[in-house]
C-alpha cells in the first residue's frame, strides 16, 4: 500500500476522525486530509507521533520502502519483532531479542552465534554452514562494527553474572546450576499457572524481554526447569515439552 492508504487505514481502524487525529498530532484537519489524498506526507516529527499513536514503525507508515534487518543478529524486522526503547517507542534498528528497554542483550558475538544456530536449525543447512554464515555476516552489522561505541563497557554482563549468582543461591532441588542467561520475549515464556483455587494466572508481560534459561532436571524424567528473571523478580517453574502442564516452583521479588 502507498503511504496515503496506510495512513487512512490506520486512522479509520483506530476509529478516529480527521479532526480527532489532527488534535492528537498537533496539525490541522486539512493537513490530515492532504496526507490521505497523497498531496503531502507528514514531516519527521509528526511521523514519530503517528508511530507512537499507532504502535507501528515509521518504515511501515511510509509503505516499507526499506528492508529492515536487526543490526545485531541480522534477523529481518517487522513491527511485531522490533525492539523498544525505555519509553516504549519502536527502534527499527534491532529486534526485541537483541535490544530491550534501551539495553543491548549481547556483548559476546560467539554467544549470539550459538543462540542463532539453535534457532536457525534447518534440514537444508548444517550447523557448521549456519555458523560460517553468521561469522561472515555479523561483523558487517552496525552494532558489531560500532561495538566499542554502542556497548555499555561490560555493565550488563556484570548484571547477568549477579543474577546468575542469585538464581543459583536459591538451591532448588533437582535444578542444575545456571551458567548462562538468554534474552527471552515474554510472549514465548508467559506460561499460565493453575492456582490451588482453580484460577489460572500469568506473571509476565508478553511484550517485555526477560533473561532466562531452560534446564534439564538432574533426576531425569520428562519435565525440565524454566528460569525467567527481570529487574525485580526471579521466576522458576517446571513443565513438559513445549511448556505443557507448567507448575510454578518459585516467584521471588529481588
Amino acid at each position: 500500500m502507498e503511504t496515503k492508504e496506510i495512513l487512512y487505514k490506520l486512522r479509520t481502524d483506530k476509529g478516529l476522525s480527521q479532526d480527532a487525529l489532527a488534535a492528537k498530532v498537533f496539525v490541522t484537519r486539512q493537513a490530515v486530509s492532504r496526507w490521505e489524498t497523497g498531496e503531502t506526507i507528514p514531516n519527521t516529527e509528526t511521523l514519530k507521533l503517528l508511530s507512537d499513536l499507532y504502535d507501528v514503525s515509521i518504515n511501515t507508515l511510509l509503505g516499507s520502502p526499506r528492508e529492515l534487518i536487526c543490526q545485531c543478529c541480522g534477523m529481518p524486522l517487522e513491527d511485531k519483532t522490533m525492539s523498544r526503547e525505555k519509553d516504549g517507542s519502536l527502534n527499527d534498528s534491532y529486534c526485541k531479542w537483541c535490544y530491550s528497554d534501551g539495553r543491548f542483550m549481547y556483548s559476546d558475538m560467539d554467544e549470539l552465534i550459538n543462540v542463532c544456530v539453535m534457532n536457525m536449525k534447518s534440514p537444508d543447512r548444517s550447523d557448521a554452514e549456519i555458523r560460517a554464515y553468521l561469522k561472515e555476516t555479523l561483523p558487517k552489522l552496525d552494532y558489531w562494527k560500532r561495538y566499542e561505541q554502542l556497548s555499555d563497557g561490560g555493565e550488563f554482563e556484570l548484571y547477568k553474572k549477579q543474577l546468575i549468582d542469585e538464581i543459583n543461591a536459591l538451591n532448588i532441588e533437582g535444578m542444575p546450576k545456571v551458567e548462562k542467561l538468554y534474552a527471552l520475549v515474554g510472549s514465548y515464556v508467559n506460561l499460565e499457572y493453575r492456582l490451588p483455587s482453580g484460577d489460572a494466572v500469568q506473571f509476565l508481560d508478553n511484550g517485555t524481554t526477560y533473561l532466562g534459561a531452560q534446564l534439564e532436571c538432574k533426576f531425569g524424567g520428562d519435565r525440565c526447569f524454566g528460569v525467567v528473571a527481570g529487574m525485580d523478580f526471579i521466576l522458576v517453574s517446571t513443565y513438559e515439552e513445549n511448556g505443557y502442564a507448567p507448575e510454578l516452583v518459585l516467584y521471588k521479588k529481588r
